[in-house]
């Protein structure tokens, strides 16, 4: 009772039937966009290609990458 007496002085009795209204929009929104299916589907397509054999994939994944050692900045003057 407090609380609705607040709303009415800090809104005044104009805006409570729009905020009403605003909070019945976003309610049902709300309930509708929880009820039903995503408009986009993000599962992926099943694929006809074969997927490659389990060894081929191990094989790919352990080889090391051919990149030339990294040396700092600085050079060392020898000699």
């Amino acid at each position: 009772m407090l609380i609705l007496i607040i709303v009415l002085i800090i809104f005044g009795a104009g805006k409570i039937p729009q905020l009403g209204e605003g909070l019945g929009k976003a309610i049902k929104g709300f309930k509708k966009s929880v009820n039903e299916t995503d408009a986009i589907d993000v599962t992926p397509p099943p694929s006809d290609a074969p997927e490659p054999p389990p060894s081929q994939v191990a094989q790919a994944q352990a080889a090391p990458p051919a990149t030339a050692p990294v040396q700092s900045g600085k050079q060392v003057k020898q000699g």
